[in-house]
């Protein structure tokens, strides 16, 4: 059983600076668009990007100088892989992370950065962990489990903690769920003190173990698909953390993949906040009225985790500008003769829409010898502009004029 009294104590451990004490600040336009007073803790400012060193670093203090001494191993692709190289390197002791052999470059390069050796296994996360587990027993090592460990839990149960004093009043605590460490610490700590503060769990419809488990009463592992918010992606619940979450939870929400993608952009547009998908997912249920017995009410949302893949980011950008309307794809024939082309961009000018891109097509067409297909990438300011640059077009007598790649369902709230 994990109680309040481990998780003081593990603050008490993690107070030599290694660890941040990270802002719980109000979000005032956030607020606005949610129907709630939304504050948002930032472990997205830890070390390594997420909450995960809270966990990995208690769990390295509490090992035996001879534990210290054999070290210790990990598998995990992305936070946790950095957290316990962190961690590791705080104690002083040697780690071992072995990754699938998919994991992207930047992840691994930063995991060694911290000073861990990686070893590339296997084509999935069960792979690797199935390698983990051998080489453990054949070095010696101590295996550091992400979630399913007392120590771990507890060591993610400060950000409980600090909330209750940032916030003294606060009425709810949203948290993303994937194995359940995080969400198991902090509903341990803040019931323990504050029983009435509600504590809400989110995972993505794309691995819902925790919720089906939840609500079914009973451990249930599920099928997963793909999703960005790969954070909390697993297949089964965990052994310690599902008892703690089913007697401490108030209640599990699922959010879908556009309104993840929805969360991760409003959060860095209007929040000026970056999350990867799984830190966007507490977020994305707030927005999405997921917990309808939270209007008016004093809410922290947890940003749990920043380290979002780059060129992910930048589709989820251009995927929101699209269904924004500002961004828009025409393609328009014009005569094939000097001057055709310019005439027609200078209408584009006239209207204030900013070329991003235009592609020239005389060959790979069906339109008649003297005439080209162009296709044009533009900037715009919303779906007004674009009519009226559409009507503009229509006005100057072009053959064609096509809107190409319409969103046929905009993303919530975009």
């Amino acid at each position: 059983m994990i109680e309040l009294s481990h998780i003081q104590e593990a603050r008490s451990r993690l107070s030599g600076g290694a660890i941040k004490e990270t802002p719980c600040l109000e979000s005032e336009a956030l607020s606005e668009r949610c129907g709630v007073h939304l504050f948002l803790k930032y472990e997205t400012l830890q070390r390594t990007g997420s909450f995960k060193p809270r966990g990995a670093l208690n769990r390295l203090l509490t090992l035996s100088s001879e534990e210290q001494t054999r070290g210790v191993i990990a598998a995990s692709a992305g936070n946790h892989a950095q957290g316990v190289a962190y961690a590791a390197g705080v104690v002083g002791v040697d780690a071992l992370i072995v990754m699938p052999e998919a994991t992207p470059l930047v992840k691994v390069t930063r995991t060694q950065e911290l000073g861990a050796t990686v070893e590339l296994h296997g084509q999935n996360l069960d792979e690797a962990l199935s390698r983990a587990h051998e080489l453990e027993a054949q070095k010696g090592l101590t295996f550091v489990h992400p979630f399913d460990d007392e120590a771990i839990i507890a060591g993610q149960g400060t950000v409980g903690l600090e909330i209750l004093e940032q916030v003294p009043d606060v009425e709810a605590i949203v948290s993303p769920i994937g194995g359940g460490g995080l969400i198991s610490g902090i509903a341990t700590a803040v019931k323990a003190l504050r029983p009435e503060v509600k504590v809400y769990g989110v995972q993505s419809e794309a691995a819902p173990a925790m919720k089906q488990s939840y609500d079914a009463g009973e451990w249930r592992p599920s099928e997963i698909t793909p999703t960005i918010a790969e954070g909390i992606t697993l297949k089964r619940p965990g052994t310690l953390t599902f008892p703690i979450i089913h007697r401490l939870v108030d209640g599990i929400q699922l959010v879908s993949e556009a309104e993840i993608e929805g969360a991760v952009y409003e959060l860095l547009e209007t929040g000026k906040a970056l999350t990867e998908g799984a830190g966007a997912a507490g977020y994305c249920a707030i927005r999405n009225g997921r917990f309808s017995d939270l209007e008016g009410k004093k809410v922290v949302v947890i940003l749990c985790g920043a380290n979002i893949d780059l060129n992910i980011l930048g589709r989820i950008i251009e995927r929101a500008l699209l269904k924004q309307h500002r961004l828009v794809r025409l393609g328009i024939t014009v005569r094939d003769r000097p001057g055709g082309l310019a005439q027609m961009l200078d209408i584009v000018a006239q209207q204030e829409a900013n070329v991003l891109h235009i592609h020239h097509n005389r060959v790979f067409t069906e339109t008649a010898f003297w005439q080209v297909d162009v296709e044009l990438i533009l900037e715009t300011r919303n779906r007004p502009h674009i009519d009226q640059l559409l009507e503009a077009l229509t006005q100057a007598g072009y053959p064609r004029i096509e809107e190409l790649g319409v969103p046929l369902v905009p993303a919530p709230h975009l």
